[in-house]
């Protein structure tokens, strides 16, 4: 009889990651899933609770929503299609409802697009998307990005929440394929989307693949994770605004390219960047750039590499990490590589007085290969790099990586373990004990490390298994 893997909880203060394994506390093995067919078609709104099973590859038809007081469960091995004939086809998980997802490295939870292996294009279908009763720092209404557009896709509104431990549910090791439809002009969907989701929503082990705007975009809320991967982004990899204050440890993101997307599904990037975080800027924001709450995430041991030089668009964009309008948190731990304008770019004198005031940090980050350090035409230079190590390391991107290949054709071309020859910085520089705001932003779900980077030396290879890498 076949066991269904669940996902249990590791409490650590007042919210829990979620750790997956196949226990089942209760000694009650749960019925097989039924026969079912090969294939189902999902056309219509979820209006109760339902599961989806791994013997059925599910087809997204539509703009397919989870309302509040629904759960959707979907088990470990599940492929879940956006339809490429019904233009947008999503899952939106709304405030109130849940998703219950959590595969296994063995047999991950993927979301893709229908066209067949080889014809694959970003911008295919649509996206993940949830919406949590989290805080935001815009005004009720705000309208979710790519809603709004017809009968068929009403808006979506996120603003108005109040309670940053509210939970959607459960995301482990679940892989978002070729998504990013843009249902108007610049108005694409993103691969994930975490709109005013709260911490008690468990989501880890998570890859994005070749989607055609963001991969992993927040509005608002405070949903935490941990072990992200973002391969070939349409645009920006990490992307958080409206007052994200989540926090966020062992994330990769590795670029090469521009992207060629699905012919009319959206304007993909000239300068996809590693992170871009805003604070708030533009309508219906409550206070401007000084909107409450702050943007103010925490992100540690990061592991970005862009494209290098003469690939993207370095005019304007090309960071490793830009933090602009009024952005404050805590980056620490970090390897920002290729990125050929600069590895950080603080925007803005909103962000600089977050700096002077202790409320934006960033510390023990080294720079390989980027166009320079610091963006020198914005207000970066308020950096003080030498105080904080932030480092340029003399050293190529693929010397301190284990295997960093010039042209991947696999995931199992990349090992993002440190290379025995990294330089010592890297392999030993890390802040091990965290003090003042960044102690407390972290609490204990975040913790000091002795190396930078993603992949703990000492640790598994966490990503293996679970992501892909695929141009089509």
């Amino acid at each position: 009889m076949m066991r269904t893997t669940r996902c249990a909880f590791l409490m650590t203060a007042a919210l829990a990651f979620a750790a997956c394994d196949d226990s089942d506390p209760t000694g009650i093995e749960p019925p097989p899933p039924p026969p079912g067919d090969a294939a189902a078609v999902i056309d219509s709104d979820i209006t109760s609770n339902r599961t989806l099973y791994a013997d059925t590859v599910y087809t997204l038809k539509g703009f397919i929503k989870v309302p509040a007081g629904v759960t959707l469960t979907i088990q470990p091995g599940t492929v879940i299609q956006g339809d490429y004939e019904t233009l947008g086809s999503s899952l939106f998980v709304l405030r109130g409802g849940r998703i219950m997802a959590c595969g296994t490295a063995e047999a991950p939870i993927v979301f893709t697009s229908s066209q067949p292996e080889g014809q694959r294009r970003p911008g295919d279908w649509g996206g993940l998307i949830l919406v949590g009763n989290g805080i935001i720092n815009r005004g009720d209404p705000t309208i979710l990005e790519g809603t709004g557009t017809g009968a068929s896709n009403p808006e979506v509104n996120y603003g108005g929440g109040t309670d940053n431990t509210d939970s959607s549910g459960e995301l482990c090791y679940v892989r978002v394929e070729f998504a990013g439809y843009a249902t108007a002009p610049d108005a694409e969907l993103n691969s994930f989307t975490f709109a005013g989701v709260g911490s008690g929503t468990k989501a880890e082990y998570l890859q994005a693949m070749a989607g055609l705007d963001d991969h992993f975009e927040w509005f608002g809320g405070a949903v935490n994770h941990r072990y992200l991967v973002s391969y070939e982004s349409g645009d920006d990899h990490y992307d958080a605004s409206e007052g994200y204050v989540g926090r966020v440890q062992h994330l990769i993101a590795y670029q090469s390219k521009v992207l060629d997307p699905r012919t009319g599904a959206g304007n993909v990037s000239s300068d996809p960047q590693g992170f871009e975080i805003d604070g708030c800027a533009g309508a219906n924001c409550l206070d401007g750039q000084d909107s409450e709450p702050l943007t103010q995430p925490v992100f540690a041991n990061f592991t970005l590499v862009g494209t290098g030089p003469g690939v993207v668009d370095a005019t304007s964009g090309g960071h490793g990490a830009v933090i602009r309008r009024g952005t404050a948190g805590f980056w620490v731990n970090g390897v920002l590589a290729r990125w050929p304008k600069s590895a950080i770019s603080l925007r803005d004198e909103t962000t600089a007085a977050r700096l002077a005031a202790g409320q934006l940090g960033l510390s023990n980050i080294a720079s390989v290969e980027n166009g320079s350090l610091l963006h020198t035409s914005s207000f970066s230079e308020t950096l003080d790099t030498a105080a904080v190590d932030i480092r340029t390391v003399d050293a190529t991107a693929a010397s301190i990586f284990a295997s960093l290949p010039a042209d991947p054709s696999a995931a199992d071309d990349f090992d993002w373990s440190l290379a025995a020859s990294a330089d010592a910085f890297i392999s030993e520089g890390g802040l091990e004990t965290f003090t003042g705001e960044l102690a407390a932003r972290a609490g204990a779900l975040v913790t000091g490390t002795r190396y930078l980077g993603a992949a703990d030396p000492a640790g598994p290879k966490w990503w293996e298994g679970w992501t892909i890498y695929a141009d089509n």
